[in-house]
């Protein structure tokens, strides 16, 4: 009788241990003796999400909206771009339904907090070249939120002045020199551009590195190697001072300086030179300071005709003496008969003609 009991006894522990088991349990439950029946409390795994039903991603424009949503002040102008020592004004706002309270922080002059749906911000002179104000207000449902406003504090250079670094007087061609443009007591100097000009040409452009917010002095170079194209060239600079986010700039330029590049001699003869009667024999020559020339025929030094004829014909070296040394160049001179000359000619020879058969006839 005790046997069979027994055997029923372990049966239904064992259908009960069956019904019970869970594929998502951790470790099988001890069901072999009555003594180690545990109550059914199985430790179950955090299953992981399927892959369709996966959450995509909230994106900033989603996030801006809903914190704007959230916290529906309102900063007009939403930017503050101002001069030091110029007075600030700035209006924030709110709805008046579900909000207690309004107000300032992190200001010159912070105003008392106000129950009032708006609350302006007044400043009459920016004193400070970092500021960072807050408006906030407290929401009834959602509690305190803030908006912070961006602020510029800015100031023109008093001067920018240019110079070529170590040097004073004339230029060489081809030789390395070094433009410099300073820009004195600037803020912020990280808004800060200089652009180096040649005449009306944009040479380079230059930023500042420095992150002080106050102002400083600021120091920018170029280096250049000028041509004889260059002689009597103003090169100057400008500095130019980027407020964003507005977008305007205050622009302060250099006085110009003038250079004189010397170079030369350059001879511009052709091998060949047609020259007409009557006229002067002529070889351009390039240089500053200006060459001196000298003619040679046959070796022998002589004077370039200014009414040249068929005895000036011939071969001819132009020799220039300049800064940079000597040039010479062998000009072979043809002299022909121009055409207004041998029009003329053929005029004077038909009146002859016509005033003789005239004679002929009467």
């Amino acid at each position: 009788m005790c046997a069979s009991r027994s055997i029923k006894v372990t049966l239904l522990l064992h259908l009960f241990c069956s019904a019970t088991s869970s594929p998502l349990s951790t470790h099988t439950p001890a069901c072999l003796l009555p003594s180690q029946i545990s109550p059914p409390f199985p430790t179950m795994l955090p299953s992981r999400p399927s892959p369709s039903l996966s959450i995509p991603p909230v994106g900033e424009d989603q996030v801006d909206s809903m914190e704007k949503a959230r916290c529906p002040l309102t900063l007009s102008p939403s930017s503050l771009v101002v001069r030091f020592g110029d007075p600030v004004q700035v209006n924030c706002s709110v709805p008046m339904k579900g909000f207690s309270l309004l107000g300032w922080e992190g200001t010159l002059v912070a105003p008392e907090p106000t129950t009032d749906s708006f609350l302006v911000w007044r400043v009459e002179r920016m004193t400070e070249w970092s500021i960072s104000p807050m408006c906030y207000a407290v929401s009834d449902l959602e509690g305190p939120c803030h908006r912070h406003l961006p602020v510029l504090v800015y100031k023109p250079p008093d001067s920018v002045s240019f110079s070529f670094m170590n040097h004073t007087g004339s230029l060489l061609e081809h030789s390395l020199y070094t433009l410099q443009c300073t820009v004195h007591n600037v803020a912020p100097a990280g808004n800060l551009l200089v652009i180096f000009y040649r005449r009306q040409t944009q040479l380079a452009q230059r930023h500042s590195n420095v992150t002080e917010k106050t102002p400083v002095t600021e120091v920018f170079t170029l280096d250049i190697v000028p041509r004889r194209e260059d002689n009597g060239a103003d090169y100057w600079c400008e500095a130019k001072l980027q407020l964003h986010p507005t977008g305007t700039q205050q622009r302060v330029a250099s006085e110009k300086v003038t250079t004189t590049v010397l170079f030369g001699p350059q001879l511009l003869c052709p091998a060949k030179l047609q020259v007409k009667m009557g006229e002067s024999l002529h070889c351009e020559v390039r240089g500053n300071p200006k060459p001196s020339v000298i003619w040679l025929k046959d070796g022998r030094l002589v004077i370039p005709p200014t009414h040249s004829t068929r005895a000036h014909a011939g071969k001819y070296t132009v020799l220039a003496t300049g800064l940079f040394g000597q040039k010479n160049v062998t000009v072979e001179v043809e002299v022909v008969t121009s055409r207004g000359t041998t029009s003329m000619r053929k005029r004077h020879f038909l009146q002859a003609f016509l005033l003789a058969l005239t004679l002929s006839l009467l």
